[in-house]
């Protein structure tokens, strides 16, 4: 009876050897797998937040005088698309995004004193590009792009001054 038990022990051991054997590559899969999209969530609202300030500063500064006309002009345009892809007008630094550049994004007027601006951002994963299938089948490409858009409406920004009652 005692050495039934034992190798009953010695099966129970080789059974879950082996089911490690075989869960740890799927549970890796899957750590990878969120990892990624969590990765890809992250850029992408990093692109969706400098989207908002960029179009900000355009509709800030789109009109001009007081026609209420949105003027585009080349200036404008390169202050914004600096603001996305270095976090500042001036277009110093590094980018925030690795692989970001200023023709990655589009400043457009849309009419009826409408701005928007738009970023297409070439999304490299964790594993890169490409997802090896060692000879069982063509390579998977992983690349895939990120967009992000915002729209505002130009802002006629004018500026008055309160004059306090004298008692």
């Amino acid at each position: 009876m005692i050495a039934g038990k034992l190798t009953n022990r010695r099966r129970q051991r080789g059974t879950a050897v082996v089911e490690t054997i075989v869960a740890t590559p799927v549970l890796l899969f899957l750590v990878l797998i969120g990892a990624e999209i969590t990765n890809a969530f992250v850029d992408h609202n990093t692109l969706t937040k400098y989207a908002r300030h960029a179009v900000r500063h355009v509709a800030e500064n789109a009109l001009q005088g007081t026609t209420s006309v949105v003027s585009l002009d080349a200036n404008l345009v390169t202050e914004a698309r600096n603001l996305i892809v270095f976090g500042n007008t001036a277009g110093t630094g590094s980018p925030i995004l690795p692989g970001l550049t200023v023709g990655n994004v589009q400043v457009v007027d849309l009419g009826g004193n409408n701005v928007q601006v738009t970023i297409t951002y070439p999304y490299t994963g964790i594993l890169g590009n490409t997802l090896p299938t060692f000879r069982f089948g063509a390579d998977r490409n992983l690349g895939f792009n990120l967009q992000a858009t915002a729209t505002m409406r130009a802002l006629s920004v004018s500026y008055t001054h309160l004059t306090l009652p004298t008692s």
